[in-house]
């Protein structure tokens, strides 16, 4: 992991407001820097390579298959992320609160649907 990840998983890995979040999370052909399941939340920490070459553009073609299969990307620059952690948690946190997607089942309830109809 790079610097910036490491700083930002330093602060993820403690649950943040209850948000559990895994690292390097393989979703499809890709691998997420960060994800949170219950906000079906991708965090991807991008650094200077991320503006250079055909990256926006294989960017934008990994933000879509997410998009298509229902997870949000949220882009955070490097910089950011060294400049001032706690301002890109709180924007990380409030795009969880804003994105109450996925619930786990509530004691005692039937067990949530496998697969579809």
């Amino acid at each position: 992991m790079t610097l910036p990840e490491v700083l930002l998983w330093r602060e993820l890995r403690q649950r943040p407001e209850g948000f559990k979040f895994r690292r390097q999370h393989p979703a499809g052909p890709y691998v997420l820097d960060f994800y949170c399941e219950a906000a079906r939340l991708a965090v991807e920490v991008d650094g200077e390579a991320h503006d250079r070459g055909d990256m926006p553009e294989r960017d934008n073609e990994r933000d879509e298959w997410l998009r298509v299969a229902g997870i949000r990307s949220l882009r955070v620059p490097a910089r950011e992320v060294l400049q001032d952690v706690e301002a890109v948690m709180l924007a990380i946190i409030d795009q969880c609160h804003a994105r109450p997607l996925h619930h786990p089942p509530s004691a005692g309830g039937p067990p949530p649907l496998q697969g579809g109809p």
